[in-house]
């Protein structure tokens, strides 16, 4: 059996070279790793050198590259020989099933025991992508949260087949490096975050549907309320709060009746194409003119700050 701390993770290959993939790669140098990239596509590797160097300056700026360089890294069109050496694989291809597992057959085969490969799949559940793997029991899943470079959080998640050992060891890699992972103790589709996001989703679609709201008012009910509050604590410790001095004790008592009694009445929108329509309509009216990067821009630039925010808070 293999143990959590045995093996000093050096070097990672990242198999994947877009948005996910490179800000991965990106991240792994900044904490002072070696990294292997792998893409297939043609401009694969101009494509990721242009999302580490934008990504370089933030992580600076973070104080998580002190003594790192943004080259400490080589590019493959080979995912298999971009393997060769690594102690650790992070998976980053597209979200498909048919593409995972091919990969993942190719991959595992070639692959010592010991080696974890974690896979940055947003929904997809690892006891299925396991059954291409040779040694199945090393492969989890890694989910990052976009961009992974800024982001702490990251969802691990054992399948039927994973060892104790690989989900322990690919919690302390990713701690040891900064990040905050948590453990997802049940198998589900989303695994855990991400459901939450589809949860809120549907009764945004729902109210917007409904004529209650429009798409920028039901964004704005979220950014500009509890969203700000969530930036520091999650749904429970913010109510938590709510119940007073008695804290989450009182809040069952006296408020969480009333709250439930809502559940009902949670809206199961369908997507029609004509809603589809309106909530574009409503997104492109919301961003008033703005590009997609430079949206992206300003929400990174808030991240960093509210992560900035956070440590003067938390003292650290």
């Amino acid at each position: 059996m293999v143990e959590a701390s045995e093996q000093q993770i050096r070097r990672v290959a990242c198999i994947g070279g877009g948005t996910i993939g490179a800000s991965w790669a990106a991240y792994f140098m900044a904490r002072g790793l070696d990294v292997t990239l792998a893409d297939p596509a043609p401009d694969g590797e101009d494509a990721a050198r242009r999302i580490i160097d934008g990504a370089w300056g933030t992580l600076e700026r973070l104080g998580l590259a002190p003594d790192a360089s943004p080259d400490r890294w080589r590019f493959f069109s080979d995912p298999v020989a971009a393997t060769d050496g690594a102690d650790f694989v992070q998976e980053s291809a597209p979200e498909r099933y048919e593409i995972k597992l091919e990969l993942l057959e190719h991959l595992s085969a070639a692959l010592p025991r010991e080696i974890i490969i974690a896979s940055s799949s947003s929904g997809l559940l690892i006891s299925r992508l396991q059954e291409a793997c040779t040694y199945p029991e090393r492969c989890v899943i890694g989910h990052p949260f976009n961009p992974p470079h800024i982001v702490p959080l990251v969802e691990v998640v054992g399948g039927l087949k994973s060892a104790r050992w690989a989900i322990d060891r690919a919690m302390h890699f990713y701690r040891s490096i900064g990040k905050h992972p948590i453990e997802i103790r049940k198998e589900v589709p989303g695994h855990l975050a991400n459901r939450l996001q589809s949860a809120l989703w549907r009764e945004a679609v729902h109210l917007v549907a409904e004529g209650v709201a429009t798409v920028a008012d039901v964004d704005a009910a979220i950014s500009e309320g509890p969203g700000l509050r969530w930036a520091l604590m999650g749904p429970h410790l913010t109510f938590h709060l709510a119940g007073g001095a008695g804290g989450m004790a009182h809040y069952m008592d006296h408020l969480a009746p009333a709250v439930s009694g809502w559940w009902p009445h949670l809206g199961h929108p369908t997507l029609t194409s004509e809603l589809q329509a309106q909530i574009i309509e409503g997104v492109a009216a919301e961003a008033d003119g703005r590009s997609v990067e430079e949206l992206a821009r300003r929400r990174d630039e808030f991240l960093v700050r509210v992560l900035e925010a956070r440590r003067l808070v938390e003292g650290k």
